[in-house]
């Protein structure tokens, strides 16, 4: 059974925790990741919220590719950069947490 120090302590912890995890969500905000596919015909930029920043598309991909296969690798790309951000995140949150998976939390 937990005494009340220990509760104090625990909670306490529990505090220090929830701000760090702030702090690094605030910083992975900053952090980005790059996906490209088609040899560089489409870059997605993510950042560590797991939010597009960026899309570029090379303008010999709008001319050489149907509209389908563009389609295709923006889909690609987008989705590679969102799970380059979720690693991302899941990475820098795992220092604070030491690898405690916690509910609602990337």
């Amino acid at each position: 059974m937990m005494n009340l120090g220990n509760l104090n302590q625990f909670m306490k912890m529990a505090q220090k925790m929830q701000q760090e995890m702030a702090r690094v969500q605030e910083e992975l905000a900053q952090k980005t990741v790059e996906a490209s596919v088609g040899g560089g015909a489409v870059k997605v930029t993510a950042n560590g919220r797991k939010e597009i920043i960026s899309l570029e598309i090379d303008p010999e991909a709008i001319v050489a590719e149907d509209a389908e296969i563009l389609q295709e690798m923006i889909l690609a790309a987008v989705n590679q950069a969102l799970k380059q951000a979720e690693e991302m995140a899941s990475d820098e949150l795992a220092k604070v947490t030491g690898g405690l998976k916690l509910p609602g939390l990337f």
